[in-house]
């Protein structure tokens, strides 16, 4: 008998997952949180100026338009949404983009960002929407404080995520709508913070969000923690000059997550080689014993290593096994 290709075994129990999960998201898929109702957002002109007025401004607008979605929210009998959206309503926050619609996008800085010297772009990934938006917000905090004076973090929720169990989730879809975004966006902090060392941090399905804007990134680093790929096969493919770090936790079950990346009719099925792989050729830190969830966590290894990496230092318990 002839002898099967190496890494068929992978490949083959992600396309079962992909008929499972097609088979299931029509019976689950109607309690959606993109059923909320919200109002077109005020087109904003592009943000050419870091000084505190123009950044103020733009944050006033934002929240007048996060108050409007709590309205329509409110009349759509839906409290939950409500009461989330008047939190972020609140006077301390500072949204440089919010847009209610279809699940939501934000874009939200912690920090002062016009006399940020260190930047990091967070970048979600699958179930982050506006009814999970506090998972995100508690890791930026944990992150912009561990960072210390003169930094800032930008939750970048620019981009329609996908369902953990969905199709959508085991394909690069969801990504290439989302880089040209991401890329015009750390495009334009670039330029609002030219002297500023700014980095993109990428969790789970973010990761193959980061992989597809990679050739368009002017960062310092480009970091994949619980990353379930990057849609490449190791860092040359990504085409950045950023250098690339990757982690996972011990206790992460992204690591049982098939890799690799199978060519089908209807287009690319898998999100491509392992990360933390010693022949994908990142720079591998230590991300300590925690699960998925937990790399934002305060008092982590993770939570250190992410944040010596944004302020330009080498990570504590570094290591370069997989």
């Amino acid at each position: 008998m002839a002898s099967r290709p190496r890494g068929s075994r992978p490949l083959r129990t992600l396309l079962a997952a992909f008929v499972v999960t097609a088979v299931v998201v029509p019976v689950s898929g109607a309690a959606r949180p993109a059923a909320v109702p919200a109002p077109t957002p005020k087109a904003l002109a592009p943000l050419r100026s870091a000084a505190p007025g123009a950044l103020a401004e733009r944050y006033a607008v934002n929240r007048e338009g996060i108050r409007a979605a709590e309205r329509m929210a409110e009349g759509h009998g839906d409290r939950a949404r409500a009461g989330v959206l008047r939190e972020m309503a609140g006077p301390a926050r500072q949204f440089l983009f919010f847009d209610g619609r279809d699940g939501g996008r934000t874009t939200e800085v912690y920090g002062d960002l016009a006399r940020a010297e260190r930047i990091a772009v967070l970048v979600p990934g699958s179930d982050t929407h506006l009814d999970r938006y506090a998972r995100l917000r508690s890791g930026a905090l944990a992150l912009q404080r561990e960072l210390g004076g003169r930094s800032a973090v930008v939750a970048w929720v620019g981009y329609r995520t996908p369902s953990t169990v969905s199709p959508d989730v085991l394909t690069p879809g969801r990504a290439a709508e989302a880089a040209p975004g991401l890329r015009a966006f750390v495009g334009a902090v670039a330029k609002l913070r030219p002297t500023a060392r700014l980095s993109v941090l990428c969790h789970s399905y973010g990761a193959v969000v980061c992989g597809r804007a990679a050739p368009g990134l002017d960062v310092a680093d480009l970091v994949l923690f619980g990353s379930p790929g990057a849609g490449a096969e190791n860092v040359s493919a990504l085409h950045t000059p950023a250098t690339v770090w990757a982690g996972r936790g011990d206790d992460d079950w992204i690591a049982d997550v098939p890799h690799g990346q199978l060519q089908l009719p209807f287009g690319a099925l898998g999100l491509g080689a392992d990360p933390v792989a010693p022949e994908f050729g990142a720079r591998v830190f230590a991300a300590g014993p925690g699960g998925h969830s937990d790399y934002l966590t305060p008092g982590s290894v993770s939570l250190r290593n992410l944040a010596r990496i944004v302020s330009g230092q080498a990570p504590s318990e570094e290591s370069g096994d997989a």
